[in-house]
């Protein structure tokens, strides 16, 4: 049969615009494989890529879905030694591997970098193609669903705080938004590192999740100002570094939380894209902000081998079934989520 079942985007706007139907099935080219998609996780790139983002232009219909944990179904001409029915995760960003970036191991900042589900078609989907450099094996100890809740997240955090921020052992941290799949994911690389971690969440439930992950601190944003909290816990000192991926909702207060010469680290704008900065506040106690955006095949590979050692461990939400994509991304929307949210074929 060369049809598939999927959740196919047929243009930008909201959910109704998603259809769960039958489209042809992907053929791999030479350096391809064939991914039979056992699971595949949400991601909030997946809501931006919904709506549309200006100046990004894909092609509909479209298939979302960056986090992809399946078996190999089918090689390309080219691929030897990937074995088929053994579990496997798809890394999501796609780059040449040749360029000085990518030899560098910022594959993220390469000419020809796109993303599984964002620039090309993803995991919401019985079957998925992906270049074979980007598969990498897994072990049957966990899940189909804990293996696609661990590939963006943990990359993004991983990035964010070993490559960019330099966490450092006993530096205080604040993690905005520990429930979110990154916010779980850095919590937990953060206490990896030795760092004293203050979260943030938006519910009083998730402050239990959030200590089981191991944060000393957790603030309810709902119930007190995250900023005000910190100066308390630090004694007006602030804290070393901040994982932004809020926006302008959290941006200035976050700048605001930094120790002097404090670091903050960026990935997302979940609240627009446009933030106030002072310039006089940054150079007078000379802060960093650094940019962030996902990171390289080699760091994911770092973080597979600590998820196999039991150091990092997936957290996942719930699990729907992919015909209900549509409450699945509802419930990511509303934030009721923590953790990840699944689907499966």
């Amino acid at each position: 049969m060369n049809k598939m079942r999927a959740v196919v985007l047929e243009n930008h706007g909201d959910f109704e615009n998603l259809q769960y139907t039958y489209v042809p099935r992907p053929v791999p080219g030479p350096e391809e494989v064939l991914i039979k998609v056992r699971a595949c996780a949400l991601n909030h790139l997946d809501l931006w890529t919904l709506k549309g983002m200006p100046g990004v232009k894909i092609s509909f219909p479209h298939i979302l879905g960056c986090d992809i944990a399946g078996e190999i179904a089918e090689m390309g001409s080219r691929v030897k030694g990937l074995p088929t029915r053994r579990p496997v995760i798809a890394s999501p960003g796609i780059s040449c591997g040749k360029c000085s970036h990518c030899k560098s191991g910022w594959d993220s900042l390469c000419d020809h970098y796109r993303i599984v589900g964002f620039q090309i078609d993803g995991g919401f989907a019985e079957y998925v193609k992906v270049p074979a450099r980007n598969v990498i094996r897994v072990s049957r100890k966990l899940s189909f669903e804990e293996w696609a809740a661990v590939p963006l997240v943990f990359l993004t955090a991983w990035h964010m705080l070993v490559t960019r921020a330099r966490l450092q052992k006993r530096e205080k941290i604040l993690i905005h938004a520990a429930g979110s799949g990154v916010g779980s994911a850095a919590l937990q690389i953060a206490k990896l590192l030795g760092a004293h971690v203050i979260a943030t969440v938006g519910s009083d439930e998730k402050i239990k999740r959030a200590k089981h992950l191991g944060a000393d601190e957790v603030i309810n944003y709902e119930k007190k100002d995250f900023l005000a909290e910190i100066k308390k816990i630090t004694h007006g000192a602030g804290v070393e570094v901040v994982l932004e991926h809020i926006g302008p909702a959290t941006f200035s207060k976050s700048l605001a939380a930094l120790s002097k010469k404090g670091r903050m680290v960026t990935c997302g704008a979940t609240s627009g894209p446009l933030a106030n900065l002072d310039l006089r506040f940054l150079f007078v106690r000379q802060l960093s902000v650094e940019g962030c955006y996902m990171g390289g095949l080699e760091e994911l590979r770092k973080i597979i081998r600590l998820v196999r050692k039991k150091k990092l461990k997936a957290v996942v939400d719930k699990v729907f079934p992919l015909r209900e994509a549509k409450s699945a991304l509802q419930r990511m929307q509303d934030r009721e989520n923590f953790g990840k949210i699944i689907l499966v074929p």
